[in-house]
């Protein structure tokens, strides 16, 4: 929770071509506010990662199993992000804020008689209804208090497939930045090729 971390990165955003088209002529990204959403709400980006975000968008498209999504391509724009005042969870100021708005949220659920969200979706957590209540419950009480906003959240996400037998790596870890802030917003850029890797993910 600070301003301490390099304050630009690249960012790259995984959507169909004719969204990124749009963004590359300077049309405003569109928060995510999915119940599920890992950060919170906001606009996701992987963090120096264009072949995640092209294997995300790859994915997407095959989700939807339609004749249309079928014949697109998966897109990827890139994103020059200033964190600005980030909620980063790489750091222990971070952590300690969202383990806390987990306990004041989880009183106020036990007051209701009411049972919390539960993360769910195997080993990766894929489904997270719980950590997003928790990071959008800490926005309102910031905001709710006259404290100052964050403008990013960053984390790390272990996940996917061992590399190899009892490896601490995992296949698709990643660092994911959410951006409240569209300000932060500093530019985007069309992805050359040159930048993914010849296999992908």
């Amino acid at each position: 929770m600070h301003s301490l971390s390099t304050s630009f990165i690249l960012g790259y955003h995984g959507c169909e071509p004719d969204i990124g088209e749009k963004l590359l002529r300077n049309e405003q990204f569109r928060p995510s506010k999915n119940a599920y959403d890992w950060l919170g709400s906001g606009i996701y980006f992987w963090e120096s990662n264009p072949d995640r975000a092209l294997d995300w968008s790859r994915q997407q498209l095959i989700q939807r199993q339609s004749i249309s999504a079928a014949a697109l391509a998966p897109f990827v724009v890139g994103a020059i992000i200033d964190l600005g005042f980030c909620l980063d969870l790489v750091s222990a100021n971070g952590l300690s804020a969202v383990e806390a708005t987990y306990s004041d949220l989880q009183n106020t659920f036990q007051y209701s008689g009411d049972d919390l969200p539960q993360n769910s979706g195997g080993e990766d957590f894929l489904n997270r209804k719980l950590d997003c209540m928790v990071v959008n419950y800490l926005h309102q009480v910031r905001e709710e208090s006259g404290d100052l906003p964050f403008d990013t959240v960053r984390a790390v996400f272990m996940e996917g497939e061992r590399l190899y037998p009892s490896a601490g790596f995992r296949r698709k870890t990643h660092i994911q930045i959410c951006v409240r802030n569209p300000e932060c917003i500093k530019g985007v850029f069309r992805v050359p090729d040159r930048h993914f890797s010849a296999k992908g993910i």
